[in-house]
Parts: C-alpha cells; structure tokens; sequence
C-alpha cells in the first residue's frame, strides 16, 4: 500500500456500544474503526433490499473502505470536495467513509435534483471526483462532467451501456482489489473542527446553501442520539433507512448506527417500505412527517371498515392509548384493559410492521400532534424531534419513557439552547456548523457571537422545547395580527378530503385557500366539503378561519419542483405560480 503507516490498534477500551463516550474520538474514521473492532468481522454490517445479493460484512466494509481510500487519494489532496449523487446503499456508506479517509470532504447530493441543480452545486463546491450510482443519474449529469477541469476522476456504481468516458471508474472493481495489507491504515490525521461534509439545504427559500459541519458536530450529536436510544439498545439493532443520505437527518443517523454496532438495511423505496420492514423487521426507523401523515391516513382508512366487535376494540385502544399519551390518569379497569388491548390489538399493528419496531422518529418538519398521539396509542411509538441542517442536525429529542407528543422533547446535553426576546430559538455548541461554504455574509446573518439563529419561534415547558412559529412563515393581517399558515395548514391535513393545502393572505382581509383534493373524494369534493371546512374552521381563530378556497387536480411533488427533497412544500414558488387564483379569489 502506497501511504502505510499507522497499524490499526485498539487503543481504548472496549465498551459496551451504548456507553461509547464519543468525546474522546477525534473524527467519524475513529469511530468506525473502533467499532469494526469490536465486532465479529463475519457479522453482516450493510445489507441492500433492493439486491438481495449485495450484503457487506463488517470485514468486507473495513477492506472496501481501505481500497477505495487507495485510489482516491491519487486525486484529492486534503480538503477537496467529493460529490455523491446515489441513493442509499452500501456503496454510500463505503464512498463516505473512504472520502473521508483519504482527507476529503463529502458533498451529498440528492437524486431528484435536475441537471441545473447539480450544476449549481458543481460549480459552488467544486468537486475533485465524483460519484454517481447509475444511468438515470448520469444521463442528468453527463454534459457537466466533461467540461469541467476542476474534476480528476469519476467513480460509478451499476454498469449500463450509455457511459461514453472509458476513464471513468467502476467501483466494483476497486473494492474487489486483495492486494492490499489491511494490517495497517493509512496515515489520517484528522481533528474534530475539521469538515466532515458539506450538506446542502433543500432550497424552499432560493438557491441551496452549502452547509459545512464538521466531525465533532456530528461526533457531538450521535452522543446525545446514544444517550436517548439507549433504553431500546439490544445486540445487533436494526435499523431500516429510506430517508436520502444526503439529508443531513439520515446522513448523521448512519454514524449513530455505527456508534451503536447495528445491521443497517437499505430500502427499496419509499413504496415498498411497509414490505421492506416486513422482510428486515427493524427495530429503529426515521423518517419524515409527511411519511407518518400517509401511515395515519392508511390505518384510519382500515380501521374505519373494521365492523362488530373488531370496531370497538380498535376504538378503545385509539381511546385508552391517547388517554394514556396526554397524560389523563387511567382508572385501575382501564389500565387491565390496556394492558389486554397491547395482545389483542397493538401487538397485531406491530406485526404488521415487522413485530420487532421499537420506535420510529420522526424529524425534518414538525409531525402533526393528532398523528403522534394516534400512533403512539396504537402501539407504534414515535418520538419526534428537532433540528436543522446547520445543527449537524438534532437540537432535542422525546425521549422514549416520556413521550410529550406536543413538544419536540429536551435539548440534548451537548447544545446549549436559549429564547431570545423575541421568542426565536437560539443554539450554541460543537454540533453548530462551521459556516456556508463560500458564503460568509449568508453565515454572518445566521452566526451571531457563537449562537445560531434557528428562525423558528418557540418556548420551554419543564425543559421540553415547543416549537410554536416560523419567523419568515408568517401571515401579517391589515389589522397587524401575526398568523402561521402552517398551523392552519395542519388543521387540514388530517383530512380524508384533503391531499395538499396551501394557505394564502399576507396583508389581506381574510385567509384563503389552495386545496388538492384527496384521489377518493376528488369526484363529490364541492358537493361534500362544506361540512368538512365548517367543522375544520370550528378549531381555528376567527382571523385564521378560511373564507375561500380553489382546487388544483396536480399534486405537488419532487419531480414537478413544487416539493423539497424532503418532502417540503415550495411555498414561495407555488403562491408564485398560483398568485392570480389566490388573487381572483379577493
């Protein structure tokens, strides 16, 4: 091997996985290695669902990593940015580790993104090597890779006939290499406050910005992630992931994976997720809100043709269950019956599931609090928490024995977190990102004396932060009344009318409304919606009742721009586009 010199010892002491203290690594390549030590080497580590075949043990991940390192290193020097556009597998996994390893820093980039988002983030970080993981992404990016001089080599995951560059790299081949000594690493020195990655944000405000976190800030939050999901620990956890790596959520929950020595499973997609969790029954998964909304819509449609007996005892379990979530004392009687409901009824949900979750979490939007308190009564327990992407990303979290489903649960120990006057939320601590890649006046605005400026508006109550506003999501009425669209948006949601929902009237003399109609009630929406809103605008304010409203048959989705890859509304960028309607409406 070209750069041998430093023999993988274990020099701490080995520890349960649980009680690792990530304070004394000095960056992400530690921890995985430490952990690859502790380990039986045979044990399988990554496993794809999608090809059944491509299993990694962690033997196999170790020598992969170390051979990819090998031939990257001929093309980066310390600091050079890599691009990955794939979706989750274990060559991710491998791509990432191996970047790092060889003193780059990884740029995620997400899959749904067109050929000028990419060329946007080409041209701003300016990658040394790139990888891609097929044809459908190579053929979006395929006339930026030759003109720009800035890149060395590209590496690329699936064969397929269309690649015209016979320069280019096929990475089976270079993890297949067996000719190196995996006796010994090569030499990487590497601190906390260097850059792990740069992620960049989803963009509902404009062009993405290039978030630069380092591996102390991720290191930091995988400790507070130990610390909450250490009641649910067991040998070898397993953990199912979907949510794109290249979100910063899913991107750091890979390193709380490593921390905790679990069997990682790739998903197929997000449509064969129910089967995937059938077949890996794992014990963890994360996910966004809007995936959580689609499985509470689903399980109320079953329920409701449920009939007899099978009737009322799903409504006493959703009854009992959300008694128990709001904290509303059961008598003794009920507390039996609960307790049977957990065989008769929650068990079999759970089943459904795979039998073995132990919790999903839910993270990267706010989760409805009807839905939390429901699938938490079911017996699919579900911790929302709290961060952003400049946060590395987790701020707070429910902890698992006391689930406050309105709030986003305490701030782990390793932020500080404070209210400001005006009610916004404010962050300090390693796990705070290290700027906006070539954007120092963007940094500046956020970064003041240390403290992130989240923009979101919010309070405590007994340590358990509520998120209650948005500070640039507000509607401002004539009569100076402050109002969050999203707050009105959520009393929709629910909804079985109701897909999408827009809420618009900033300066107006009332709120109006874009509705996308659910697919069933598209046909008799107008003649069976009236009831529908009068009993939604019962459970709003006066000023933040909706007077009007227009339907749109399109739903808003990733592929047609109107939705962030994390499955955000575009909300500037739809009112812009149905700006007339909203208009005609007044």
């Amino acid at each position: 091997q070209n750069r041998v010199s430093q023999e993988v010892r274990v020099r701490f002491s080995l520890r349960p996985p649980n009680k690792m203290k990530l304070k004394k690594f000095n960056n992400l390549l530690d921890l995985f290695f430490q952990q690859y030590k502790s380990q039986n080497k045979n044990s399988i580590f990554l496993s794809s669902l999608k090809e059944k075949k491509k299993v990694y043990s962690w033997e196999k991940t170790f020598r992969s990593i170390i051979n990819l390192s090998n031939t990257i290193s001929k093309y980066i020097n310390k600091g050079d940015r890599c691009l990955i556009i794939s979706e989750n597998r274990p060559e991710w996994f491998i791509s990432d580790l191996s970047i790092m390893l060889s003193g780059g820093i990884t740029v995620p980039a997400y899959t749904t993104y067109i050929e000028k988002d990419y060329e946007y983030i080409i041209d701003d970080c300016k990658p040394s090597v790139v990888f891609f993981s097929n044809s459908e992404q190579y053929l979006k990016i395929k006339n930026i890779l030759d003109k720009k001089d800035f890149i060395k080599k590209v590496f690329y995951f699936d064969k397929f006939e269309e690649i015209q560059n016979k320069d280019y790299i096929y990475l089976e081949n270079i993890l297949n290499n067996s000719d190196l000594n995996y006796k010994y690493l090569p030499d990487y020195k590497i601190f906390r406050n260097d850059p792990a990655c740069i992620i960049y944000t989803s963009g509902t405000q404009g062009n993405p910005k290039g978030v630069i976190l380092s591996h102390g800030g991720i290191l930091s939050n995988c400790q507070g992630a130990l610390k909450l999901l250490s009641p649910l620990l067991v040998k070898q956890i397993r953990f199912l992931t979907w949510l794109p790596l290249s979100h910063s959520y899913e991107h750091t929950v890979q390193f709380v994976q490593i921390s905790v020595g679990a069997k990682i499973f790739y998903a197929e997609s997000i449509e064969k997720l129910i089967k995937n969790m059938n077949e890996c029954k794992p014990h963890i998964m994360t996910a966004v809100p809007r995936f959580y909304q689609n499985l509470f819509q689903k399980i109320n449609t079953s329920f409701s043709k449920s009939k007899g007996i099978k009737k009322k005892l799903i409504n006493l379990t959703v009854e009992l269950g959300s008694k128990k979530m709001n904290k509303n004392n059961l008598s003794f009687l009920e507390k039996i019956l609960n307790k049977i409901l957990d065989i008769l009824v929650r068990k079999k949900i759970k089943n459904q599931f795979g039998g073995s979750l132990k919790t999903f979490v839910s993270g990267g939007g706010a989760l409805n609090k009807d839905v939390g308190v429901f699938l938490n009564s079911i017996g699919l327990p579900t911790l929302q928490g709290y961060g952003l992407t400049e946060t590395s990303p987790v701020i707070s979290c429910n902890p698992i024995n006391d689930i406050r489903i309105e709030t986003v649960g305490p701030p782990f120990d390793e932020n500080d977190v404070k209210i400001a006057e005006d009610g916004e939320i404010l962050v300090k601590g390693e796990n705070v990102m290290l700027g906006y890649w070539n954007n120092a006046s963007e940094t500046k605005k956020i970064l003041i004396d240390s403290w992130l400026y989240t923009g979101d508006i919010g309070k405590f109550q007994d340590n358990y932060l509520v998120i209650t506003d948005r500070k640039k999501d507000i509607i401002i009425t004539p009569g100076g009344d402050n109002i969050s669209p999203l707050k009105v948006e959520n009393e929709f949601i629910n909804s079985e009318f109701v897909d999408q929902v827009v809420v618009y009237g900033d300066n107006k003399p009332f709120l109006t409304a874009l509705i996308v109609p659910s697919e069933q009630k598209k046909s008799n929406f107008k003649r069976e919606f009236q009831k529908e809103l009068e009993k939604i605008n019962k459970n709003l304010t006066k000023i933040e009742k909706i007077k009007k409203y227009f339907l749109i048959n399109q739903k808003f989705s990733i592929e047609n721009g109107m939705l962030t890859p994390t499955l955000k509304l575009k909300r500037y960028k739809i009112i812009q586009m149905y700006k007339k309607d909203f208009e005609n409406l007044y």
